[in-house]
C-alpha cells in the first residue's frame, strides 16, 4: 500500500492506472477507522480494480463549539488496518494541501434543500463542509465509484445530489450500517460514551426499530410515533434533537406508499449519536 500526502503524486499514480484501463474506487474517511470503514474498503475492492482510501479530518465540516481539535486521530492504527486488507493507496493530506489559500475564501458547494434540515439545522454549515471536501476529493481522485455508509444517511443523500447536480462522472454506492451485537451503530464518536452510557446507547436503535415495526403494522400517525420515541429516549437519559419519519429518497414529507426512513439524532452524555432505519426495504 502506498501512503501519499500530496495531490500531485497521487494524480500521477492514478493517471498511470487509468492508462492501463484499471477502474478506481474511492472511500473517503476522517480516520479512526472501525469495522464499518473497513467493510466499505472491502466492498470497494469488489467493485473496482484499485482502491483509494482517504483520511482527512476536514475542518470545514466542524461547526463552532465542536470537537475538531479533540477528534480522535489514530493514523498508525488506521494505516496498518488498511495495509492488512490490501488497500492500494492511503491519501492523507495536510489541511494546507487541501486548503492552500486558507478556508475563508474557499469556494463552497451548497446542496440546497438538504443542507439545512435535520443534522444541517443543528450543525449549520456542516453539510456545506462535507459537500465541498467530497467534491474536491472527487476532482482529485476522479474515481469510477465512491462508497459511503448508510449510517450518515443525510450525508449520503447530499453526496448523491451533488454528484447528480454537478454532472460528476462517479457512481455513488452505499453500504448498510455496521452495528455492534446490541444494535449500536459503529461510530468514531462512540468512544465519548462512558460505561453506563454505552449500556444505554442501543436504546436509540431500538426506538427506531419500534417505529418501523409500528409503520409496518399499519400505523399512520407518524407524529405520535415520533413524540413517543422522543419521550422514551428522554426518560432513558438521552437529549433528542430530532426523530423523524421521512421519504427515503429526498427526506421530504413521507408518502404513505413510498419507501420511508426513520432518522434520529440524540445526545447521550458527551456523545452525539445519529442513526436511521429504512422501512420497506
Amino acid at each position: 500500500m502506498q501512503c501519499i500526502d500530496r495531490i500531485h503524486p497521487l494524480r500521477e499514480r492514478l493517471s498511470a492506472w487509468r492508462s492501463e484501463g484499471q477502474s478506481i474506487a474511492l472511500v473517503p474517511t476522517m480516520g479512526n477507522l472501525h469495522a464499518g470503514h473497513l467493510a466499505l474498503v472491502k466492498k470497494a475492492q469488489q467493485v473496482a480494480q484499485r482502491t483509494v482510501v482517504t483520511i482527512f479530518v476536514n475542518p470545514t465540516q466542524f461547526v463552532q463549539g465542536e470537537d475538531f481539535a479533540a477528534y480522535p486521530r489514530t493514523f498508525e492504527y488506521d494505516r496498518l488496518a488498511l495495509e492488512k486488507i490490501g488497500a492500494d493507496i492511503l491519501f492523507h493530506p495536510a489541511v494546507g494541501e487541501m486548503y492552500p489559500d486558507g478556508m475563508e475564501q474557499q469556494t463552497r458547494v451548497i446542496v440546497d434543500g438538504l443542507d439545512d434540515i435535520f443534522c444541517g439545522n443543528f450543525r449549520r454549515g456542516h453539510f456545506t463542509g462535507v459537500a465541498t471536501i467530497v467534491t474536491k476529493l472527487f476532482n482529485i481522485v476522479q474515481p469510477d465509484v465512491a462508497l459511503f455508509g448508510e449510517k450518515d444517511y443525510q450525508q449520503l443523500l447530499v453526496i448523491r445530489r451533488l454528484a447528480r447536480d454537478l454532472n460528476l462522472p462517479v457512481a455513488i454506492a452505499s453500504l448498510a450500517t455496521v452495528r455492534e451485537g446490541d444494535g449500536l451503530a459503529l461510530s468514531s464518536r462512540n468512544h465519548y460514551l462512558n460505561a453506563s452510557e454505552r449500556g444505554t446507547a442501543p436504546l436509540l436503535y431500538k426506538a427506531l426499530v419500534h417505529i418501523a415495526e409500528e409503520i409496518k403494522k399499519g400505523s399512520l400517525d407518524y407524529a405520535l410515533l415520533e413524540r413517543n420515541a422522543a419521550a422514551d429516549l428522554t426518560r432513558a437519559g438521552f437529549r433528542p434533537e430530532y426523530i423523524s419519519i421521512r421519504n427515503a429518497d429526498d427526506l421530504g414529507e413521507p408518502e404513505r406508499d413510498g419507501k420511508l426512513v426513520v432518522l434520529a439524532a440524540a445526545w447521550l452524555g458527551q456523545a452525539r449519536l445519529i442513526d436511521n432505519i429504512l422501512v420497506g426495504r
